[in-house]
């Protein structure tokens, strides 16, 4: 997901092709889990006692260590990644591959509404993240400046909109450096951590699963509180599968455990081995493991810098759910901006990006530290790590054609590691933890919303029985006078007659000499192959029928098409045609099967979408409009 550089590994590259998309995946993929060490040893003390600090670390690393094991490179790295759509991952590709309900175009099944709300929670986590991996960073001016925290929210909202201003650039004018400042981060994550490591290598007890175990059963009080901080750890890990599109398995595995895992798992016995020597600080551990003076000034300095790029991640992953949403029908038309003519998957939406600003500042100013903060964080993690292993599930079954039993072994494994963190998240929700819950649950409206009312609109409208062999009848009538030119009718239904063409014969008692009827559909695939992209067939008369189709990750472009239906015989000249479009009126009060809070909601959306004639991609002065009033 995302707007990233769409690098792929096809097979037979070489050494440095490798190495380039290692890299690339380095600053895009593990920006969030990367930044972690940020906060996450912190709040796991601050779960516990201050007076046992010193002797719980051991087991605080142990929880960490095994979290990282279990989740990422178990559950995610060996299995998630294994789930790929024609080599794209994501949320929406478990939706396809597991055929919940039968595909998105069933309806509104339980199988559909719980993917859809695993994206909505992605959606929170999109507006929470960039809050708190900036506001971390930039609270270690209280450990090098203590007299000047009050600077801290501040210059947190003033980086925030520096980033979000700067996303309608696009990866390719900012993407360059991520990789190799990622590269350098990791490396001194790991040096750091190494050097403390050596001075005091029984931190390395760590590694015992049982210190760990101990620990939550010595503080039973504590437990969940502990646990729901060392969820923190592995924030992020969703994006291995989101990206996986972009980079390919083979080099998000090869960033994982030649570099990321290494550096993370350093770092963090790194502020535990400080610790047990007596010198580490509770307020800020990270920073604490650097050397006082110009060693600690620099690190500060890069970790704002990798809280930076880890927020871009983020809000790049956004803007890609969200056209892939729309793209299936489950979110209004909203404007889509490419940023790289090479690059297909490098978007901007405008709209998206205003509310994720908003979102993330507002959420700095409201919770003021990313202490307060934490308490918002987990809940969209946890949530949507559920909805994963339960989509996971029917992938193992119907597409990879496990055995039923192998695949609920595996997935309850998983399913009872996802429910005891997100149970340890729960009591976090008085203090904060309503916040992603109240953003996915905003999402998940507008999408069951957007696709029920669109499903009663195509019921009404466009599933009319006007056969093509009874338009061509029409067509042919002595009372109807047929025009030169070209007219280009959207159809809904790829086997139906638009109702704006009858609408237009009613009316005007004309047809042009010419008609296409072309209805565009998305697959359930990212890509379609340009070779099955359109389908061109006469229906007689003048008439022909033309179907687009197109994956959730591309935007259709109709004048592009215009070209690829004139290649195939049919006589239009493309500057002359003149296209025409149905304007949807809503009208509530009918008898539709939605709630009475839907149909206006979906009025209210239907008003406020991008029009069709801009997110077709058409020129203004070749399109008209009919108004169609209905009641829903």
């Amino acid at each position: 997901m995302g707007e990233r550089m769409k690098l792929s590994a096809e097979p037979g590259q070489g050494a440095g092709a490798q190495w380039a998309l290692g890299l690339g995946a380095l600053g895009v993929v593990f920006g969030d889990i990367g930044t972690s060490p940020l906060y996450t040893i912190r709040e796991c003390l601050h779960a516990l006692p201050p007076a046992e600090h010193a002797t719980a670390v051991l087991g605080v690393l142990s929880l960490v260590f095994w979290s990282l094991v279990l989740v990422v490179s178990v559950k995610y790295a060996t299995f998630v990644l294994r789930a790929d759509n024609r080599g794209e991952g994501g949320i929406f590709a478990l939706l396809a591959l597991g055929r919940l309900d039968q595909g998105v175009r069933a309806g509104l099944n339980v199988g559909t509404i719980l993917v859809l709300l695993g994206a909505a929670m992605l959606c929170g986590e999109a507006i929470i993240t960039p809050a708190i991996t900036v506001l971390s960073a930039v609270e270690g001016v209280k450990e090098v400046a203590p007299g000047m925290d009050f600077l801290v929210v501040p210059v947190a909202c003033l980086i925030l909109g520096g980033v979000f201003a700067f996303q309608h650039r696009g990866t390719r004018f900012i993407g360059g450096i991520f990789g190799p400042v990622m590269l350098v981060w990791f490396a001194v994550l790991g040096g750091l951590g190494l050097w403390r490591v050596l001075e005091n290598p029984a931190v390395l007890q760590a590694l015992d699963p049982w210190l760990g175990i101990h620990l939550l059963v010595g503080h039973p009080a504590q437990a969940g509180v502990l646990l729901g901080a060392v969820v923190l750890a592995f924030t992020g890990v969703e994006a291995l599968y989101a990206d996986m599109g972009h980079f390919g398995r083979r080099a998000i595995l090869s960033a994982w455990y030649g570099v990321v895992l290494p550096g993370l798992v350093l770092n963090y016995f790194g502020q535990g081995a400080h610790f047990l020597a007596g010198r580490g600080s509770a307020a800020n551990p990270f920073l604490s493991i650097a050397p006082e003076g110009w060693p600690r000034y620099l690190l500060l300095a890069l970790s704002v810098l990798a809280a930076i790029i880890a927020s871009q991640a983020l809000i790049s992953g956004a803007f890609s759910l969200v056209r892939q949403a729309i793209q299936l029908g489950y979110f209004p038309r909203l404007t889509v901006r490419h940023t790289n003519p090479d690059q297909q998957g490098q978007i901007f939406l405008p709209l998206v990006n205003v509310v994720l600003a908003l979102g993330s500042i507002a959420t700095v100013f409201g919770f003021k530290s990313s202490s307060a903060l934490a308490a918002a964080y987990g809940i969209a993690v946890t949530g949507t790590m559920i909805v994963t292993t339960l989509a996971l599930y029917a992938v193992m079954v119907r597409a990879w054609r496990w055995p039923v039993w192998r695949a609920a072994g595996v997935c309850v494994g998983f399913l009872f590691l996802d429910a005891v963190f997100f149970a340890s998240n729960l009591h976090k929700f008085h203090d904060g933890g309503w916040l992603p819950v109240l953003i996915a649950l905003g999402v998940v409206a507008i999408m069951t919303t957007w696709k029920l009312g669109k499903r009663e609109i195509f019921r009404r409208v466009y599933a009319n029985e006007i056969t093509e062999a009874e338009l061509c009848a029409i067509a042919s009538s002595p009372h109807l006078v047929r025009v030169r030119g070209t007219g280009v009718f959207m159809a809904g239904n790829p086997t139906g007659t638009p109702l704006v063409l009858l609408h237009h014969v009613k009316a005007n008692k004309v047809l042009h000499e010419t008609v296409v009827l072309l209805s565009i559909l998305t697959e359930e695939v990212p890509f379609v192959p340009e070779g099955e992209r359109l389908e061109v067939r006469a229906l007689g008369e003048g008439i022909w029928r033309a179907v687009a189709r197109y994956g959730y990750m591309e935007s259709p472009d109709v004048a592009a098409l215009i070209g690829g239906i004139r290649d195939r015989g049919v006589p239009l000249r493309p500057n002359e045609a003149t296209y025409y479009f149905n304007r949807e009126m809503i009208i509530t009060g009918g008898d539709s099967r939605m709630w009475e809070w839907q149909k206006h909601f979906y009025g209210f959306l239907s008003r406020n979408a991008r029009q069709a004639r801009d997110y077709y991609q058409l020129p203004p002065m070749q399109i008209i409009e009919v108004g169609l009033p209905i009641q829903l």
